[in-house]
């Protein structure tokens, strides 16, 4: 193997692959390091892709040219369209994945892509000079580059809990990172530590699925990329069960036996994902809890038992499972567990996800404090991209809150941080209305052609599509639109032999006009403050009249523009007045 390279990515996961396969698309010479084969696009803890927001995310990773959409599509055995009964902005994509074909699909196209590299090894270090990258030590030797894409996921210096059981290990007892973290120090960065944790496996044939709820996925919806002709396949149903009073009776009278109650565990877990252990704690009023039992492979015997997730000795989660309904007698293939990791504080990082006091360093995904193959998978195609263009001395790409998820999720790390595992809802986005999953491409298809990621046919498909509908549009009479704009009507009832996801976002944009028009006059003005920037390299506390206060934070963000500036917690409408004073005398 050769041992330069223009940029290495550490950690073949969703962040790593989509920055791998994003920054080998654009041209350079990338080397991705994986520290095990299986750890390649690996879903570690529940098997699906999508859900609420996480949804939009997939979508909008599509509509730019990135790779979770198409994957997921052909691994999927089940899909569902979350919220069906709300409106259309929260509604959201989840599919149920077979891991080990998206696994298998993953390595497929890593090894087909031109310009990459995949290595399996350790980085054990970080090169730099002068605060520029400069390479890394990979297996002990040293491999030259100019950009490095940290995306270690869940295995940097990571530790596994079953009660008092304590494993230094990444996820399902592959290897960790165990060295890399040194760099870190050596550089001052920031390091935290945070924890998820995953539930036991049983095995198919030992349920009882005669005692348990059955969950079909819907038929006819549509895909999450673009790109895709028909709608996904439902070829496996999941099962509804739920906790009992035995259950919880059980967990509580082991709860000191909890890797997290115990005092084992130091990082901080994920509220909107809490432990069986956490439930039962938090919600004592509850008398019991869901437990959707999902496969997960076709080719595997494993159930995953989603919302049960446990860190409880293995006799402990042997008991509690089989209190179960439909679980009495069932096979445990795999017990829960804990797994507590390092990451870093994003605030350190500006919205293009580069280090501020490094050059060519970035970083992806939940190495930046976020949960989620989603979350993970966005920020790496961001990173990716932003590597390139700094090398080639490009402006860089900063997705806004404006036009799209990905912008709300980097900007909500970067200007407000995290103390907790972030995740993405639709209630963190202000103009969800217009960030629907339908729109995605309108909104950023333009923006992954003009990068270089969106090629010909991507392009002809999407221009293809804003055709139609700018022909169906044309054929809405004003006694149509005053029709559809009733709850009870949809625009296929007036219009025939059009596609009719294309009719079904038009009658959205009918029916919610009003506010879609009131949200667009509100991006307008933050379009106006995103649009007057601000460089990286700025000392606020040269602005003269500025509160102390806002000078620490300004200087401790570094925000890129007056919009990002306008959304630090403690920054105020007058500091920004007084900065764009300041902006004004020096031209």
């Amino acid at each position: 193997m050769t041992k330069e390279f223009d940029i290495v990515v550490i950690g073949a996961g969703h962040a790593g692959c989509e920055a791998a396969v994003a920054a080998a698309k654009l041209g350079k010479k990338v080397l991705l390091t994986t520290l095990h084969e299986k750890s390649i696009g690996m879903l570690p803890c529940n098997p699906s892709i999508g859900g609420t927001a996480k949804g939009h995310l997939v979508c909008e990773i599509d509509a730019l040219g990135g790779i979770m959409g198409i994957l997921a599509d052909e691994a999927a055995i089940q899909i569902r369209m979350l919220n069906a009964a709300k409106g259309p902005a929260v509604r959201s994509l989840r599919a149920q994945i077979d891991k080990e074909r998206y696994h298998k699909a993953m390595v497929d196209l890593l090894k087909s892509t031109p310009n990459l590299t995949l290595a399996i090894g350790e980085v054990n270090a970080l090169l730099w000079e002068n605060q520029q990258i400069t390479g890394v030590v990979f297996n002990g030797e040293k491999i030259s580059c100019r950009a490095v894409i940290v995306a270690t996921g869940t295995y940097l210096s990571s530790k596994t809990f079953v009660g008092k059981d304590v494993k230094n290990e990444g996820p399902a007892g592959l290897p960790n990172a165990c060295t890399l973290e040194k760099s870190f120090h050596e550089m001052q960065i920031e390091i935290r530590r945070f924890k998820t944790g995953t539930p036991a496996r049983v095995d198919i044939d030992s349920i009882d699925y005669n005692q348990t709820e059955i969950q079909n996925g819907d038929d006819n919806i549509r895909a999450f990329s673009f790109l895709a002709t028909k709608p996904i396949k439902n070829i496996c149903p999941c099962y509804l069960t739920y906790t009992n009073e035995t259950t919880h009776q059980i967990i509580r009278e082991h709860i000191k036996e909890s890797a997290m109650y115990s005092g084992l565990i130091v990082g901080v877990g994920p509220r909107y994902c809490p432990s069986i252990e956490d439930k039962v704690t938090r919600f004592a009023d509850r008398t019991r809890h869901q437990t959707f039992l999902e496969r997960e492979s076709m080719s595997s015997r494993e159930i995953y038992l989603q919302g049960i997730s446990s860190s409880l000795p293995a006799y402990v989660q042997d008991q509690f499972i089989h209190s179960i309904k439909g679980l009495e007698n069932s096979k445990i293939i795999r017990f829960g567990y804990a797994i507590e990791y390092a990451c870093i504080n994003p605030l350190e990082l500006l919205a293009t996800l580069r280090h501020k006091k490094y050059r060519g360093l970035y970083c992806a995904g939940q190495i930046n404090g976020t949960s989620g193959y989603e979350e993970a998978a966005a920020q790496g195609l961001v990173a990716g991209i932003n590597a390139v263009r700094e090398m080639n001395a490009q402006s860089p790409l900063i997705l806004s809150r404006t036009n799209s998820y990905i912008g709300v999720l980097i900007d909500d790390l970067t200007t407000e941080g995290t103390l907790e595992p972030y995740r993405m809802f639709t209630a963190r986005a202000e103009y969800r209305l217009s960030l629907r999953q339908d729109n995605a491409d309108s909104r950023l298809t333009p923006i992954g052609r003009e990068i270089g990621l969106v090629d010909d046919h991507r392009y002809a498909v999407f221009t293809q599509k804003q055709t139609q509908l700018a022909q169906i549009r044309k054929m809405i009479t004003p006694k149509i639109r005053q029709e559809v704009a009733k709850q009870e009507h949809t625009l296929s009832e007036f219009i025939t032999g059009q596609p009719t996801d294309l009719l079904d976002q038009i009658t959205t944009e009918i029916k919610y006009e009003g506010y879609i028009a009131r949200e667009q006059s509100a991006i307008n003005e933050i379009k106006r403050q995103e649009a007057t920037l601000l460089s990286p390299d700025m000392n606020y506390e040269d602005v003269a009249g500025l509160r102390r206060e806002s000078q620490i934070k300004l200087n401790q963000v570094k925000p890129l523009s007056v919009g990002q500036a306008s959304r630090i917690s403690g920054v105020t409408p007058a500091d920004i007045t007084v900065l764009l004073i300041h902006l004004r005398k020096q031209n």
